[in-house]
């Protein structure tokens, strides 16, 4: 199967990763050569992928995306296994940091969740199969094109895959504002970790938040008593970040 990615920077971090196999590259008429549309007609040139000019309105039948006059015709997203994440982990000789999403359906939030997934150097994503956004054109797009570098784990079932995390001595850190959740800054994150984000509104289900180890919240003194879902977990991801950091310097 193909997939059309949209773009300039989704287009290029496709290119850069080389993870997919690429067909054409299509440009719109008169698209403004910036460094970006430079660097990916190069890497286009590079591995012989065809490059075409067409009329502006021809890209626009993409849909009501903002393609930004690039779109690249490639092949399908080339998910991983769970394997695959820790053996990441392994070749750089770091503890497996991995973020599981529990149902998230908005493309945005999980884009954006991705985006800083990679930023902080994470080993993989873990999402679930079926009633969750997948790895889309729109999920690449919000991304920056960011998870074309990321080892991402399709499951049929997350509180499977959580079992066997454990099994592998990796911590399993729900995201969720109850009672007993400790606060994210106060919680060690250094070691091996899985941190969970539930769904927009609802959070992670109850199989789901019985399998973590502990819960971590987010202090909030405004009159809003919830984050967006990808800002919260971009929190705790820095925070993660920062507690590794550091150890490294010990």
């Amino acid at each position: 199967m193909r997939e059309i990615l949209y773009g300039r920077n989704a287009v290029l971090e496709s290119l850069r990763a080389g993870r997919r196999k690429p067909y054409k590259l299509v440009l719109a008429e008169g698209v403004r050569q910036t460094d970006t549309v430079g660097q990916i007609v190069f890497l286009a040139e590079q591995v012989g992928v065809p490059i075409s000019h067409t009329n502006r309105r021809n890209l626009d039948r993409i849909g009501n995306v903002n393609h930004q006059g690039v779109a690249l015709e490639a092949s399908e997203y080339p998910y991983s296994v769970l394997g695959d994440i820790l053996d990441v982990a392994q070749a750089r000789n770091e503890a497996p940091l991995l973020l599981l999403l529990d149902l998230l359906k908005d493309p945005q939030n999980v884009g954006s969740l991705l985006r800083t997934a990679e930023a902080v150097g994470a080993h993989g994503i873990v999402i679930q199969r079926r009633r969750a956004v997948g790895i889309t054109p729109a999920v690449i797009h919000a991304s920056a094109g960011a998870v074309e570098h990321l080892r991402v784990a399709q499951v049929t079932n997350l509180v499977d895959a959580i079992k066997r995390l454990k099994a592998y001595d990796v911590w399993v850190a729900g995201l969720e504002t109850v009672r007993d959740a400790q606060r994210y800054d106060q919680a060690d994150l250094s070691g091996s970790l899985a941190l969970v984000v539930g769904s927009e509104g609802e959070g992670m289900r109850r199989l789901v938040r019985e399998r973590c180890d502990f819960l971590l919240c987010i202090p909030m003194r405004g009159a809003v008593t919830s984050l967006n879902a990808s800002v919260a977990g971009s929190i705790v991801l820095y925070e993660a970040l920062r507690q590794r950091v550091l150890q490294a310097k010990v």
